[in-house]
């Protein structure tokens, strides 16, 4: 992928990302929320948020090291709102309806950032494999 292209993947990626977290907040705004739930709706709207600040920062990291740390968070955060928001269905707080777009959004989230982690991962390694080999040659 070329620098033009990488831009624009990130940027595609931001957007879906911020959509997620408004699109979460607003499936929550309405709801009428017992104390005993508050803080489940609470680490929701913090996780998903979560994925939205952290696929930003991995996108103006300064290395391919930062950029995986980052996305290993990512991957946490957004499986991790996938969970609240199951949760939250299962005990009938939030809506099956109103919730099974984000699910399916979340769950492809999930797939696409464990795949750009693992392909990362598999770049590092073969990176500190090459360096390795030259350190050897000298």
């Amino acid at each position: 992928m070329n620098q033009s292209s990488n831009n624009q993947f990130n940027d595609q990626l931001r957007k879906r990302t911020m959509k997620m977290v408004v699109d979460v907040r607003n499936l929550l705004s309405n709801l009428k929320i017992s104390a005993i739930d508050r803080p489940a709706i609470n680490q929701l709207m913090r996780c998903s948020s979560s994925v939205a600040a952290n696929y930003r920062s991995a996108t103006r990291g300064r290395s391919d090291a930062e950029f995986f740390s980052k996305i290993c968070i990512v991957v946490e955060e957004a499986d991790e709102t996938l969970f609240w928001i199951e949760y939250l269905t299962k005990i009938q707080v939030v809506p099956e309806t109103h919730a099974t777009y984000l699910m399916g959004e979340l769950d492809q989230l999930v797939r696409l950032f464990a795949s750009i982690k693992r392909k990362m991962k598999e770049k590092l390694e073969t990176e500190e494999k090459r360096q390795e080999e030259l350190s050897l040659k000298r």
